[in-house]
């Protein structure tokens, strides 16, 4: 009988649905809602998931599918399926090890890890544990002068890309947060004692824990987290609501890698984005965290890649849990998938070996899926294996 837990846990785990079953089990009710939550209804957040389930394969057969190359070319480098790990703020009350673990497990599985403005561990910090592919997000802050300081310090430490953030002008309404007044880091106090007992590991690993903080601001004039924050609140304080286009050249000045625009939703902002000269942009919606009614990436895939895929790389962010949905969104005309959520799941659920476990069942899905769909390497994936389910 297997006696360690944790190879316990990842056994029962199939699927990144069963991660994010045990990860509700074992965080409290507050935290879990911020990592699953999403804006107001979360009708976008569910339609990211659902848009890749309402399109079906058209599968090809007798195609000699006995070796399968699921590896491609994102920025200019190879990798060995077509996945990013996405930014996810304040990663720490998910597990202690939090962007550390995140990165390292990245790095063994040879992709790219974005590390968030809002991480809870610093961009030396993790840099000094990868040797990996390493992106940096950015959140404008008013402060520019901060924000030009964070992108040299990523430069100095080896980053290979820039990611920018273009959908938070405002935070989204996250309503499970303002039911349960939740705020970062969580409070533990009167109101937690119940919840704390009920989820014990996760309580005792948190108090005596080093105190999470948003870890690349420590120090600096916008406060860094360390004390109970609402999220709302302090982006809508500090963040910058007047970034236009007019300051992608801004960042040029202050960057030499590539670019990465994140929150990309209409054909016409990715033409903007083209002429704006970027490398990439990310189609996303924040996982449904930000503008609810927004449109689920898989849907702007296709038209989006119609308009501009000669002319820059294309990420569909949001919704995946599976190979084959990475398999569906490539072969609809992305360079590539990001996933958040699921690699959050996995990290609550069994920690850095959870991350490792989820990032090999995506890649395992991608090639099997390639496979059952008569495709033996990415580039035999088209717009004709997919279709929207009939009826």
């Amino acid at each position: 009988m297997e006696t360690d837990p944790v190879a316990r846990r990842l056994a029962r785990a199939a699927t990144v649905g069963d991660l994010r079953k045990i990860a509700r089990r074992r965080l409290p009710r507050g935290v879990f809602d911020y990592i699953d939550g999403a804006a107001e209804d979360e009708l976008t957040s569910r339609r990211n998931e659902a848009g890749f389930a309402d399109l079906e394969f058209r599968p090809r057969v007798l195609r000699d599918v006995g070796q399968v190359d699921a590896s491609t070319t994102v920025l200019g480098t190879s990798m060995p399926f077509p996945l990013v790990l996405a930014p996810t703020g304040f990663t720490r009350i998910a597990d202690p090890q939090g962007e550390l673990a995140v990165a390292r497990a990245a790095e063994r599985a040879g992709l790219p890890y974005t590390l968030s403005t809002l991480s809870t561990r610093s961009i030396e910090e993790v840099a000094a544990v990868s040797g990996g592919r390493k992106w940096f997000q950015v959140y404008v802050w008013r402060d520019r002068g901060l924000v030009a300081e964070m992108i040299a310090r990523a430069a100095a430490a080896d980053y290979e890309a820039l990611m920018i953030t273009v959908d938070t002008a405002v935070l989204g309404r996250r309503e499970r947060d303002v039911r349960r007044g939740f705020s970062l880091p969580p409070k533990i106090g009167p109101g937690t004692v119940l919840d704390g007992a009920v989820h014990p590991r996760w309580t005792w690993d948190f108090v005596r824990a080093e105190p999470i903080a948003f870890a690349n601001v420590v120090g600096k004039d916008v406060g860094d987290g360390s004390d109970p924050v609402s999220l709302a609140e302090y982006i809508n304080s500090q963040f910058d609501p007047a970034l236009s286009w007019s300051d992608i050249a801004w960042f040029r000045s202050v960057w030499d890698g590539p670019i990465v625009l994140k929150g990309i939703q209409t054909v016409a902002d990715a033409r903007l984005a083209v002429d704006a000269g970027v490398d990439a942009i990310a189609l996303s919606n924040h996982g449904g965290r930000q503008l609810d009614g927004a449109p689920p990436p898989i849907e702007l895939v296709a038209p989006v890649a119609d308009a501009v895929g000669g002319d820059v790389e294309i990420y569909c962010d949001g919704g995946v849990r599976r190979g084959s949905d990475i398999v569906k969104a490539v072969a609809l005309g992305a360079t590539a998938c990001m996933a958040g959520r699921a690699y959050l799941y996995a990290l609550a659920a069994a920690g850095e070996r959870g991350v490792d476990h989820v990032l090999a069942d995506l890649g395992a899905g991608v090639e099997r899926t390639m496979a059952l769909a008569g495709c033996a390497s990415i580039a035999d994936l088209g717009p004709d294996l997919v279709a929207a389910r009939r009826g």
